[in-house]
C-alpha cells in the first residue's frame, strides 16, 4: 500500500462571517388561473419559477430621500428586473397591504406565475398603491402556494423573493416560523429577501426569513441599491442548475439499495443522511462514480459542511473515499465529491474482485447550516481495459508548462455565457473569454482535451465600482476543474491560486490539470489519478455571496484565459501517432452566446484588468485552512475544496 500526503491550501479563513400555522382566508385569483400557471409549469420544462411578494403596506408611500416614494422606486425596480429576465421564465406578483387600510388577511396575487409576460407585469405593479399593514407571514404561506410543483422531477428552483420596507405587524402566523417550515418542505424552494431602507427589528426579522427559507437577505438602504439587488436575486432564481437523469431513491442500508446501470440519476439528501446505491462490477473495467449536491444557492453553510463519497465492498471493505468541503461560509454553491474503483496492476486486491459494490454518499453538516434537503446528482460510468497486447503510454504525474507560471492567451475577449452546471456547461477552447457572475452564483464551462494534452486557464475578477462602505467587505473568488468523469481536480504541486480574496480589486485564480495519460491512474498523487481519460473538462467558477455589499453593479466581470497545451495523441498507447491537424495552440469554436455583453442593466464593470494588478503585486493571496489530501490505493482519502 502506497500513501502520499499533499497540502490544499484555501483562504477561507479570511472569507469571514458568516410549526404548522393556521389558514387565513384571503382575497386570491381564481382557480383557474392557478390551474394555468401549473400548465406554464408543464409546458416551460420544470424550470422552477419566481413569484415576487411586494409590500404595498402604508409606509411604502412615504419617500425614500429621491424625490421618490418607496413604492415608486419600488415599481421602477420591477420593471428593470422583468426585462433582464429570460424569455418564457414563469414569474408572477404578490402584493399585501394594497386592498385595505387595516387587515392581516390583506394579500392578493395580482399577475400568476406564468411564462414571463413583461409588459403585463409592468402594468400590474403600476396598478398598486401602498394602503394597509404588513401581512408578512401570510403572504409567505400564500406565495409558496402560487409556485407550481416542478414536473417530471426535473429539480427546478422555486423562489419567493420578498421585497419589504418594515417587519411584520400581524404577529400571526410568525414570518420566520412560516419560512423554516416552508425551507424544509422541499428540495426546490428558496425565499430570499430584500430590506428597502430598514434596520433594527426589521432587518432582524428579514434576515432571519431568508436564513430560515434557504435563501440569502439583501440589504437595500436606497433606491438604486433595490433595482441592484433584486436584479441580482431574481436572476439567481432565473440561473438555477439544470438537473438531468433518472429518478432513483438511495437506501439507508446497503440490504435493500438500489441496483444502478451505468448512467444519470437523481436523488435527494437531508443533513447528516447517508444514501446507499448497488452496483455490479466486472474484476477489470475502471468504474467511476460522482455525486453532486446541489443546495440553494446563497444557503447557509459552514466552512467544513461537506458531502462524502465511498466506494463499499462486502460488509466492511472500503476500497476508496473522498470528501469535499465548501471552505468558505458565505452561502452554499454546487459541491461535487467522486471515487472510482481501479483495480490494480497485480489483480490481486481485495477491491479488485467481479461482484456487487456499494456507493456511499453521505452530507455531512454544522449546526445552523442549512437543514433542508438538497438535490442530488449522481453519475456512474465505466472505462473498459485497453485491448490485449496494448502498451499504455507512460503516466504523466508532472503539470510541465502547464504550471502556474505558464504564459496564457492575450488580445481581446469574446462573449460567452457560462451554463448553470455539468449538463449545460459553455464549450470553451484556447483563447480569451468573457463572462459576467452574480454574487453566490457559480458558472461552468467545459473545455475537450485529448491523450497528453493538459488544460489550463486563469480566470480574473474584474475591477468594478464599489458601493459606500464596499471596500471594507472581503469576499472570494474560486474556481474548480473537474475531469470528463466529474472528479474535482485539486491545486495540486502546480502553483496554482483556486481561490483569492476579492474586494472590488482585480484579483486572479489559476488552475489546470497535468496531462491526459491511461496509466495516471495508477500513479500515487490525488491531483493526478482522475486525470486518465480524454474528453471535456469542466470548469467551475464561483463568487462570494458578500460580493453583493460590495460591487455597484449587479453582475461582476470575467474573464478566463484558457489554454489546451500539448499535441494531441490519436489513442493512450505508447507511441500513439499525433492527430491530424491537431496541436494545442489550435482554438475550439465556443458555442453560442445567448446574449452580449453590453451596457445596458445588469452589465458588469470594466475598468481595469486582473493581469495588470497581478503584474504590480497588487494581489495578495491569504491562505486560511490547510487541509491535508491523503490518498490510499484500496482505502484512500481525499479532501478538496468545492466551486
Amino acid at each position: 500500500m502506497r500513501v502520499r500526503m499533499s497540502a490544499v491550501v484555501a483562504g477561507g479563513a479570511l472569507l469571514g462571517v458568516l410549526g404548522g400555522a393556521p389558514a387565513v382566508a384571503v382575497a386570491d385569483v381564481s382557480r383557474e388561473t392557478v390551474r394555468a400557471a401549473g400548465d406554464v409549469s408543464r409546458e416551460t420544462g420544470g424550470r422552477g419559477g419566481l413569484v415576487m411578494v411586494l409590500d404595498s403596506s402604508g409606509s411604502m408611500g412615504e419617500s425614500d430621500g429621491s424625490g421618490r416614494t418607496r413604492m415608486e422606486s419600488a415599481r421602477a425596480a420591477v420593471s428593470t428586473v422583468v426585462d433582464g429576465l429570460p424569455d418564457g421564465y414563469p414569474t408572477g406578483l404578490r402584493v399585501y397591504g394594497a386592498d385595505q387600510p387595516k387587515g392581516c388577511t390583506d394579500t392578493r396575487l395580482v399577475r400568476p406565475v406564468q411564462a414571463l409576460d413583461r409588459e403585463g407585469l409592468k402594468r400590474a405593479v403600476g396598478g398598486v398603491q401602498p394602503k394597509g399593514d404588513t401581512p408578512i407571514g401570510v403572504s409567505l404561506q400564500k406565495a409558496a402556494q402560487d409556485l407550481p410543483k416542478a414536473s417530471g422531477g426535473s429539480g427546478g428552483q422555486r423562489t419567493v423573493l420578498l421585497i419589504s420596507d418594515g417587519e411584520d405587524n400581524c404577529g400571526t402566523p410568525q414570518p420566520c416560523e412560516v419560512a423554516k417550515q416552508l425551507g424544509r418542505s422541499g428540495v426546490d424552494l428558496r425565499i430570499d429577501a430584500i430590506g428597502f431602507q430598514v434596520k433594527g427589528a426589521a432587518r432582524e426579522q428579514l434576515e432571519c426569513i431568508a436564513g430560515a427559507g434557504n435563501g440569502r437577505y439583501y440589504d437595500a438602504p436606497d433606491a438604486e441599491a433595490l433595482t441592484r439587488q433584486l436584479q441580482r436575486a431574481a436572476q439567481i432564481s432565473a440561473d438555477g442548475y439544470r438537473f438531468k437523469g433518472r429518478q432513483v431513491r438511495g437506501a439507508a442500508t446497503k440490504a435493500v439499495a438500489p441496483a444502478l446501470e451505468p448512467g444519470q440519476y437523481l436523488d435527494t439528501i437531508g443533513p447528516g443522511e447517508i444514501r446507499y446505491y448497488a452496483a455490479d462490477l466486472d474484476a477489470v473495467s475502471t468504474v467511476n462514480f460522482s455525486a453532486t449536491a446541489v443546495p440553494q444557492t446563497g444557503a447557509a453553510v459552514d466552512t467544513f459542511d461537506g458531502l462524502k463519497t465511498r466506494i463499499e465492498y462486502r460488509e466492511r471493505r472500503t476500497c476508496e473515499n473522498s470528501t469535499e468541503h465548501f471552505l468558505q461560509n458565505e452561502g452554499a454553491t454546487p459541491l461535487t465529491s467522486a471515487v472510482a474503483r481501479v483495480p490494480s496492476q497485480s489483480g490481486n486486491e481485495s477491491c479488485d474482485k467481479a461482484g456487487r459494490y456499494w456507493l456511499a454518499v453521505e452530507r455531512e453538516n454544522k449546526k445552523g447550516s442549512d437543514a433542508g434537503r438538497w438535490p442530488l446528482e449522481l453519475t456512474y460510468d465505466v472505462e473498459e481495459p485497453l485491448p490485449g497486447g496494448v502498451t499504455p503510454a507512460e503516466s504523466q504525474p508532472e503539470y510541465g508548462a502547464g504550471d502556474g507560471k505558464a504564459v496564457m492567451p492575450s488580445g481581446d475577449p469574446e462573449d460567452v455565457r457560462g451554463g448553470t452546471g455539468f449538463n449545460d456547461a459553455r464549450r470553451l477552447g484556447t483563447g480569451v473569454w468573457r463572462d459576467r457572475i452574480l454574487p453566490s452564483q457559480t458558472l461552468w464551462y467545459k473545455v475537450p482535451a485529448g491523450w497528453g494534452q493538459q488544460v489550463r486557464y486563469d480566470v480574473e475578477f474584474a475591477n468594478e465600482p464599489t458601493v459606500e462602505g464596499g471596500s471594507s467587505v472581503f469576499s472570494y473568488g474560486m474556481t474548480q476543474v473537474f475531469t470528463p468523469s466529474r472528479a474535482p481536480v485539486g491545486a495540486g504541486t502546480g502553483g496554482f491560486d483556486p481561490k483569492v480574496l476579492y474586494r472590488g480589486k482585480p484579483a486572479v485564480a489559476r488552475l489546470g490539470t497535468v496531462p491526459v495519460a491511461w496509466t495516471n491512474r495508477y500513479e500515487s498523487h490525488p491531483n493526478t489519478v482522475p486525470v486518465h481519460a480524454k474528453g471535456d473538462f469542466y470548469i467551475a467558477v464561483s463568487l462570494g455571496a458578500k460580493t453583493a455589499e460590495i460591487a455597484e453593479n449587479p453582475r461582476i466581470g470575467v474573464v478566463l484565459r484558457v489554454a489546451v497545451l500539448g499535441d494531441e495523441r490519436s489513442g493512450p498507447q505508447h507511441g500513439a501517432p499525433l492527430v491530424k491537424g491537431a496541436g494545442g495552440s489550435a482554438p475550439v469554436k465556443a458555442d453560442s452566446v445567448t446574449r452580449a455583453d453590453g451596457a445596458a442593466a445588469g452589465g458588469a464593470g470594466w475598468t481595469g484588468t486582473a493581469t495588470a494588478a497581478v503584474a504590480g503585486g497588487a494581489i495578495v493571496v491569504i491562505a486560511g485552512v490547510v487541509l491535508f489530501a491523503v490518498r490510499r490505493r484500496t482505502a484512500g482519502h481525499t479532501t478538496r475544496s468545492g466551486a
